[in-house]
């Protein structure tokens, strides 16, 4: 009886489900309509640029054309916005960026910011790279041992990566500060009178330098500790076994079967340091005078921010820094495809 029960409840539940599936199945069959006649058409290679369309659409709003746009911008002059205020200038505004006696003298130039933010970008591209792959690598080895509380320190690490830039600018801004936490720990541990961390060239570029490794290493580390995990437990023992040093475990073991995360590492944190620009706006405004003044900045300012605006100008870096973005893409590319081909020997 009690089953019998259960069934006769249990059929108007199934019928309620039905009633619920008739408006999807009628809103599927009015799109397999149009599917089927594509289908037809282009042939079901053909149906994979039907899915690929919403994509593409959204590149060419969002990427494509004001790509297009900021070129055009970049062969006018003028301080307007409006391109129809604008006047053509051809390739003035490169001319003016390459007129230079001396490259490694940016005061000879006629865009002097232009170069001397480049000179910045290069020498903080060149020190944060190298030190956030050091730090990211040391995580990770340390990150991947067997340690009491493991995953809570992987998720310390990875802490910073999910603050937005702006708010890391205006924590260690609060930090460095001179009347900041930094000065006022020293002060009470050791003694030593206030800094001025953020107004000395050398102390305010170790702290851009810095403040980018301490919010994006925690991303870099994830990269190189998903690459040790993957590399076989069995190689290791097998070192053991055969009393291997552990220097030459790193060298012939773990540092050749990391090298593919280790390339990603290196580009991507090239890109991202070539970018540069909240954190260190943030936290010193380019100062003092234009120490960390780095290229992102400069667009900004000059397109935007500054009195004697040149958005044209600005156009034009900002097309020059985006072929070096694509040259280290394809390296990438490049890179990561010898080494599928040595993978695959």
């Amino acid at each position: 009886m009690s089953n019998r029960h259960e069934g006769q409840e249990a059929r108007p539940a199934r019928r309620s489900d039905g009633l619920l599936l008739i408006p999807v199945k009628a809103v599927m069959q009015v799109i397999d309509v149009p599917l089927r006649a594509w289908q037809r058409l282009a042939g079901l290679t053909g149906m994979a640029s039907f899915f690929l369309l919403p994509n593409m659409a959204v590149f060419a709003i969002f990427v494509l054309v004001p790509f297009v746009i900021n070129f055009v911008y970049s062969v006018t002059g003028g301080t307007e916005i409006f391109l129809d205020q604008r006047f053509y200038v051809g390739a003035a505004q490169y001319r003016d960026i390459f007129d230079c006696r001396s490259y490694l003298d940016p005061s000879t130039c006629v865009e002097d910011g232009f170069w001397v933010s480049t000179r910045n970008t290069a020498l903080f591209v060149v020190v944060q790279v190298a030190l956030m792959i050091l730090v990211a690598l040391v995580t990770a080895l340390v990150l991947n041992r067997e340690i009491a509380g493991r995953s809570f320190w992987r998720a310390v690490f990875f802490f910073p990566v999910l603050l937005s830039p702006v708010v890391v600018g205006l924590i260690w801004r609060w930090i460095l500060q001179r009347q900041g936490l930094l000065n006022l720990v020293l002060y009470e541990l050791f003694g030593f009178e206030p800094y001025s961390w953020l107004t000395d060239r050398n102390a305010a570029f170790a702290a851009a330098v810095g403040v980018t490794i301490w919010a994006r290493v925690g991303f870099f580390a994830l990269i190189l500790l998903a690459g040790l995990q993957a590399i076989p437990k069995e190689l290791y023992e097998a070192a053991e076994m055969d009393g291997t040093r552990r220097t030459r475990v790193f060298f012939r073991i773990t540092l050749p079967l990391l090298m593919p995360n280790l390339l990603v590492v290196l580009v991507l944190g090239l890109i991202r340091s070539v970018q540069v620009f909240d954190e260190a706006y943030v936290l010193t405004g380019g100062g003092p005078g234009t120490s960390t003044m780095y290229l992102t900045q400069y667009i900004y300012e000059k397109g935007f921010a500054s009195d004697l605006r040149d958005p044209g100008l600005a156009a034009a870096a900002s097309i020059l820094m985006g072929a070096v973005l694509v040259v280290l893409t394809l390296v990438q590319m490049a890179a990561s495809r010898r080494n599928e081909k040595k993978g695959e020997r």
